[in-house]
């Protein structure tokens, strides 16, 4: 650990800073995978994290957790769920297509390194 005195935890409070910054920047329209949200953060093969944390963001949050999908581009949360049609109506909403309770990540993926420039 880097800080041995410190709060034990602001490791748990900086991952979770780092995701929500990452998230953050998902733009409408393009979506990411769980597993691919944690490498992006720096969080490395962290994907069940990810979704755990998701999971307890408010109801109030402004962060586009509708944007993170399963592998594959599998939609996770179920349909008939109020999260779970939720997340679809606001998929829909931004245009991102589903197909058999997925998306098509080539159409759909987000890919920061090509909006960097």
């Amino acid at each position: 650990m880097n800080q041995p005195s410190g709060d034990p935890s602001q490791g748990a409070q900086d991952r979770r800073m780092a995701l929500f910054s990452v998230l953050g920047q998902v733009p409408a329209g393009k979506v990411v995978s769980y597993g691919q949200l944690a490498e992006l953060a720096g969080l490395g093969r962290a994907a069940r994290w990810v979704g755990r944390t998701l999971s307890q963001l408010p109801a109030d949050t402004q962060l586009p957790w509708h944007r993170v999908l399963g592998a594959g581009g599998r939609l996770s949360l179920t349909l008939g769920t109020p999260s779970g049609d939720e997340q679809r109506a606001r998929l829909r909403a931004e245009g991102v297509t589903l197909h058999n309770n997925r998306v098509d990540m080539l159409r759909h993926g987000w890919r920061p390194m090509e909006h960097s420039g």
